[in-house]
């Protein structure tokens, strides 16, 4: 067992590239057409190691990670980035710490300092979350040795914690190498709500527009259906869907994603008795507002469905206190944190050995994802925490590599064939088989990718707000 190695972050670089969707992308209120993506590299000293580099990225997503009417997309964004500054400020030459340590140390003047500019909870966590995973990567270059490997002998020093007292006495280093990394992920498609359902339509690019079009492409048979807070119109559209999937697939899963889109008790109940009438989702995704999903106690939503917490899952200790008013499951979201998703997979394990049963339960969702480091990194989260299906929207709604430099798209291809197809007119996209994911690739030394980005082919984090 290797002990936790101290470590000190002596450069952050961060640049951002733009991201043009190929299609709309509807999800609550809000249309996505276009997004700045964040790319982030650290350079690490690390205890006996020597120096060594991470990178990271992540997609600027407006109106998710804050849907407060009075703030713009470009003040989200700028929210974001302004996030992403203080904690590389924070972090820069700080006294040696362990990885989670760092993050430890950090947290409450992170999540302070966001609250003093009126940042969202997630806004205000964002920049931190992605550094981190930067930093991860850095210290499994240093020590030779994969994401799922450094996990396994707890190189990062998860421990015991004031963040999360909950969680006093948890035996991180036994548990940590119990955890069985997934070497497949099932592919969870999202049905937008402005996705065409009936023809098989595919665009000028190659690729599948119709969710029928999806199916033949991609032979998924796991799928994620987005709702929009009426529960007549959320009613005729989930029939509309599950008609099609009746006819394509057969055999089938799927989940439904409410967004906080649902304003009332009543709205959500009506919703919750249409569903008995239909084949029975895994779980119901933040129907309620993020506001009201920490005091304010859920229907009884069992008969139907569990309900998990996203959106509300804006602090370490949301899926504990959710909890007590009938939250079961919550999502991991690499935007959210590594450190977090650990902390929650291991909640669920204990409540559940408490308990004897298995009603605490996360799922793996997506913000997006674009293809390089970004959904590579999310999709090692996922394996990590043993999740066997992941939302996956990024190479439906984005054209695959399409916004990297064509030398940085050749090198990720290179390195990882399982997870790209190469496109003999056009770029690179994420290789869905079956309705399956190849992992094997990202098994080797850093986190999930062994291609990096090109930092000389971005702009400058202040350009962001013109990607939009």
């Amino acid at each position: 067992m290797t002990e936790p190695t101290a470590l000190v972050v002596r450069a952050v670089e961060t640049g951002v590239r733009p991201v043009r969707l190929r299609l709309p992308f509807r999800f609550g209120a809000n249309t996505l057409t276009a997004c700045p993506q964040l790319f982030v590299r650290v350079s690490v000293e690390v205890n006996g190691r020597g120096t060594a580099q991470g990178s990271a990225a992540e997609l600027m997503v407006p109106k998710w990670f804050d849907k407060r009417a009075e703030f713009t997309p470009a003040d989200n964004v700028n929210h974001l980035a302004a996030s992403v500054t203080q904690a590389a400020q924070l972090y820069l030459d700080d006294t040696p710490a362990t990885a989670f340590g760092l993050f430890a140390r950090h947290y409450l003047e992170v999540m302070r300092a966001g609250e003093a500019r009126h940042l969202t909870e997630l806004s205000a966590a964002f920049g931190q979350a992605v550094i981190d995973r930067a930093i991860i990567d850095a210290l499994c270059h240093a020590l030779g040795t994969s994401f799922f490997e450094a996990a396994r002998r707890n190189a990062l020093g998860l421990c015991d914690s004031q963040l999360a007292v909950d969680m006093r006495g948890w035996d991180w280093s036994s548990w940590l190498p119990q955890l069985e990394p997934l070497r497949r992920i099932e592919a969870r498609h999202t049905v937008g709500m402005l996705d065409e359902l009936d023809d098989v339509h595919y665009g000028d690019d190659g690729l599948p527009i119709s969710l029928r079009a999806v199916i033949a492409r991609y032979g998924h048979r796991c799928f994620k259906i987005k709702l929009g807070g009426d529960p007549v119109r959320d009613l005729q559209r989930l029939r509309a869907v599950l008609a099609v999937l009746d006819s394509e697939v057969g055999t089938y899963r799927y989940t439904v994603d409410g967004n906080e889109q649902y304003k009332s008790a009543d709205s959500l109940r009506e919703l919750l008795a249409g569903l008995r009438a239909l084949p029975a989702p895994l779980y119901i995704e933040q129907p309620i507002a993020r506001e009201l999903s920490l005091s304010t106690p859920l229907p009884d939503a069992d008969a139907a469905a569990p309900l998990l917490m996203d959106e509300a899952d804006g602090t370490l200790d949301a899926f504990a206190q959710g909890r007590e008013l009938g939250w079961t499951g919550v999502s991991s979201k690499a935007c959210k944190g590594v450190y977090k998703a650990l902390i929650n997979r291991a909640r669920c394990e204990r409540w559940n050995l408490d308990a004897g049963t298995s009603r605490y339960f996360m799922s793996a969702e997506d913000l997006t994802c674009q293809a390089g480091v970004s959904v590579q990194q999310d999709l090692a989260l996922a394996a990590l925490l043993g999740l066997p299906h992941s939302e996956r929207n990024g190479h439906h709604y984005a054209d695959g590599l399409a916004g990297s430099p064509r030398d940085e798209q050749l090198a990720f291809t290179q390195a990882h064939p399982d997870l790209y197809s190469p496109a003999p007119a056009g770029h690179p996209r994420l290789r869905i088989a079956g309705g399956v994911i190849a992992l094997d690739s990202l098994f080797q030394p850093g986190y999930a990718h062994s291609a990096d980005p090109d930092m000389a082919q971005t702009q400058t984090l202040d350009q962001c707000v013109s990607m939009l």
